[in-house]
C-alpha cells in the first residue's frame, strides 16, 4: 500500500513522469506474482506427468492433480482486463525447461515409492516428450 500512497502524492504534485514509472513498477510486480503462481502449478503438473511416464500408469489422484494444475496455470496466466496471457507460449516453454529438474527430483521421491534417484528416473523417461506434452496440455486447456 506504500506504493499507492506514493502514487497519490506524485499525482497531487503533478509529477506524472515519476507516477508513470511507479505504475510500470507496480505492473511488473503484479506480473512477477502471476508468474510465480504459474510456475508453482507447472511444477505440480510436471511431477505428475513424470510419474505417469515412468510408472506407465496413472491414478485418479494424479489425474485430479494434473487437472487442478492446468486450471491453476490457465487462471493465473490469464490477463483479466486487457486479455491475453502473462506468459506467451515461448515463455511457458522456457518455464518448463527451468522447472523440469526440480520436478524430476520431486517425482523421484514419489514414483515407485521413491526407489530410484533423479538420475535413474530421468533415464527411464522421455524427457523431451514430457516437456512437449506439458506445453500442449497448457496451450490446449479448456475448462470443462
Amino acid at each position: 500500500m506504500e506504493e499507492l500512497e506514493a502514487l497519490r502524492k506524485m499525482v497531487e504534485e503533478h509529477d506524472y513522469t515519476a507516477a508513470l514509472a511507479l505504475i510500470d513498477e507496480m505492473d511488473e510486480m503484479a506480473k512477477d506474482d502471476k508468474i510465480v503462481k504459474v510456475i508453482s502449478f507447472l511444477h505440480v503438473l510436471l511431477v505428475h506427468l513424470i510419474k505417469q511416464s515412468a510408472e506407465k500408469r496413472t491414478t485418479n489422484s494424479w489425474n485430479r492433480s494434473i487437472d487442478f494444475s492446468l486450471r491453476g496455470i490457465n487462471n493465473s496466466n490469464k490477463r483479466r482486463s486487457s486479455g491475453g496471457f502473462y506468459l506467451k507460449p515461448e515463455e511457458l516453454e522456457a518455464a518448463i525447461e527451468e522447472s523440469f529438474n526440480a520436478a524430476l527430483k520431486d517425482a523421484a521421491r514419489e514414483a515407485f515409492e521413491g526407489a530410484f534417484n533423479k538420475k535413474v528416473l530421468g533415464e527411464m523417461i522421455d524427457i523431451d516428450a514430457i516437456k512437449k506434452e506439458a506445453l500442449m496440455l497448457i496451450l490446449n486447456y479448456e475448462e470443462e
